[in-house]
């Protein structure tokens, strides 16, 4: 006879913050794949386990048609969990997501890891891995914990997107600088900035707000497109300031208005400082209050420079008189609403495009379909 005293339990331990981290990936529309050698009901139930959706069912990578077919790509990307996957084939699985226009990152630590890693747009191999694996990767986690992936991914979308709305800012102001040039050229007036005006616009506008931008997190996903979306916006933008602008200045001039050049200029100064603040709020969209409060900041600013007679006398500025401001303040107004009208219609532009776009795709691929149909013998 024999009693038992004790039974012995086998089973994979998790680490304690594995399920935040597939959490996190997970809130972030980030698709999930567990691709390993071992049994896929093995893989599935830790998986399961850790949080990753679609763990069941699990696929065994031997009974998957043959690579770079439909049928494998399609089981590829409908699939969460794979096991008895060989390292050849860890490298089609990655094809396969890729040919679906995804950007892959596989992470891994050993040897039969190398082929996928290299394969993939980002590789992420652990520190303690083969050293193989380190050689082939992008990434290395030194600390060797899945859960450094989500600060990884947040920096880079950080950067990537606050990028963004520095070069919208900055090319904003190239645009509207450059059309300003020719138009006071063409018309044969004083230009209307002294370059300590610039010096006053540039920073209040895009120097400063830019460097309080540039160091917010933001949750936005990277998407494909930077320069496109850059001069989407800073095309219209600086087109609106600059004509504006432009205008203001010129019925400033007159003498029914403007007592003088200086008086025009400050005209132009207010009107151009107020039309990049309004940049500044479209680019910072949605306003959080930290955003809300910079655009104010740089306002109380302005106002500051133009009141205080030291910083007025300085940027050879002066206090316009009440004709004056009634002419820009329509011109401010008329340049938030053509500022605003040419955004969005560059949005519907582009939209329309990309719809016109995905049709010619949509109608070439039904022809090529319908020319190799008709090459098939009867």
């Amino acid at each position: 006879r024999v009693d038992a005293v004790g039974y012995v339990t086998l089973a994979e331990e998790l680490r304690p913050d594995a399920g935040e981290t597939i959490r996190y990936f997970v809130e972030q529309n980030v698709t999930l794949k567990v691709i390993s050698g071992d049994s896929p009901a093995t893989v599935a139930a830790i998986a399961g386990s850790a949080g990753v959706p679609n763990a069941e069912p699990a696929i065994d990578a031997r009974v998957l048609p043959e690579p770079e077919t439909d049928e494998f790509i399609d089981a590829v990307n409908d699939h969460a969990v794979f096991g008895r996957v060989v390292p050849d084939r860890k490298r089609d699985m990655v094809k396969a997501m890729q040919a679906e226009y995804h950007t892959v990152a596989m992470t891994g630590d050993g040897v039969n890891d190398v082929l996928a890693l290299k394969t993939a747009d980002i590789g992420i191999a652990m520190g303690s891995g083969a050293s193989a694996t380190r050689g082939v990767a992008q990434l290395i986690l030194l600390d060797d914990r899945f859960a450094t992936l989500p600060a990884v991914v947040a920096e880079g979308r950080r950067v990537i997107g606050n990028m963004e709305r520095v070069a919208q800012l900055f090319f904003t102001k190239t645009v509207y600088a450059t059309l300003l040039a020719v138009l006071i050229g063409i018309a044969g007036l004083p230009f209307p900035f002294l370059p300590r005006h610039l010096t006053l616009i540039g920073t209040l506008t895009i120097g400063v707000p830019a460097f309080f931008l540039s160091l917010e997190p933001t949750e936005e996903p990277v998407t494909p497109g930077f320069l496109q979306r850059v001069f989407r916006f800073a095309i219209p933008a600086g087109f609106g300031a600059a004509i504006v602008t432009f205008e203001v200045y010129g019925i400033a001039r007159s003498s029914l208005i403007a007592e003088g050049l200086v008086e025009a200029r400050t005209a132009a100064t207010v009107t151009m400082v107020l039309l990049g603040l309004w940049i500044l709020i479209e680019v910072a969209r949605p306003l959080t209050p930290p955003r809300l409060s910079l655009v104010t900041a740089m306002l109380v600013a302005y106002a500051l420079a133009l009141l205080l007679p030291l910083t007025r006398e300085f940027f050879e500025l002066t206090l316009p008189s009440a004709e004056t401001w009634v002419v820009v303040a329509i011109g401010v107004a008329t340049g938030i609403a053509l500022i605003h009208l040419l955004l969005r219609a560059a949005d519907g532009v582009v939209g329309r495009r990309l719809e016109r776009r995905l049709e010619r795709e949509v109608e070439a691929v039904g022809d090529s379909i319908s020319r190799l149909l008709s090459r098939r013998p009867s």
